[in-house]
């Protein structure tokens, strides 16, 4: 049997459709304590920057550093290719920039799940012109079914087909953020 849930109806906006759980959040959980060891191992003597993809990246971002048991520091950018639809429209721009100055720095990006592949290889492009030392991604999820520009996917915590997921961060018209788990709303 797999495990549903329904939003409340305290929350504003929210419908009350059943949400099939994907992975719950202790799943989640022990997947991001793995990979924060994995990154740990690979980065041993090096302190790595985080920079999360906002705002589906938000959750998995903050769990991964602290299930990264060394020095690690954290920015943040903001991309847009949706818009408050379940399909990317194409056109990817920059909303929000880093803050910190990432030449010569070891980069993680960070992402809640990759799909076409085309807002990861916008933000990869304008970061590999900064000058990194090292640029890899690390994804919750990784739907490689609906990859449309080939990117590469370091540390991923599932790869998934070609389901719309929600919660840990990720959203629907800017619902479901704050669910614990990852989802599909059923019937959609």
């Amino acid at each position: 049997m797999t495990p549903t849930a329904t939003p409340s109806a305290e929350t504003p906006g929210a419908e009350a459709r059943p949400i099939r759980v994907m992975y719950s959040a202790e799943q989640i959980a022990a997947r991001v304590r793995e990979m924060g060891l994995e990154i740990a191992r690979d980065y041993d003597g090096k302190r790595p920057m985080f920079v999360g993809v906002l705002k589906g990246a938000c959750m998995f971002q903050c769990d991964l550093a602290r299930a990264t048991p060394m020095d690690v520091e954290l920015d943040f950018l903001s991309v847009s290719s949706y818009g408050a639809s379940t399909t990317s429209s194409g056109n990817v721009r920059l909303l929000a920039d880093l803050r910190a100055n990432i030449s010569g720095r070891h980069v993680i990006l960070c992402e809640g799940v990759v799909d076409s592949g085309l807002s990861m290889s916008f933000i990869l492009d304008l970061l590999r012109l900064r000058g990194p030392a090292s640029l890899k991604v690390a994804a919750l999820l990784d739907k490689r079914p609906c990859r449309r520009i080939e990117v590469p996917v370091d540390y991923v915590g599932w790869t998934i087909g070609s389901e719309f997921v929600i919660g840990y961060g990720m959203d629907v018209a800017e619902l479901y953020r704050n669910l614990p788990f990852v989802g599909v709303i059923e019937g959609s």
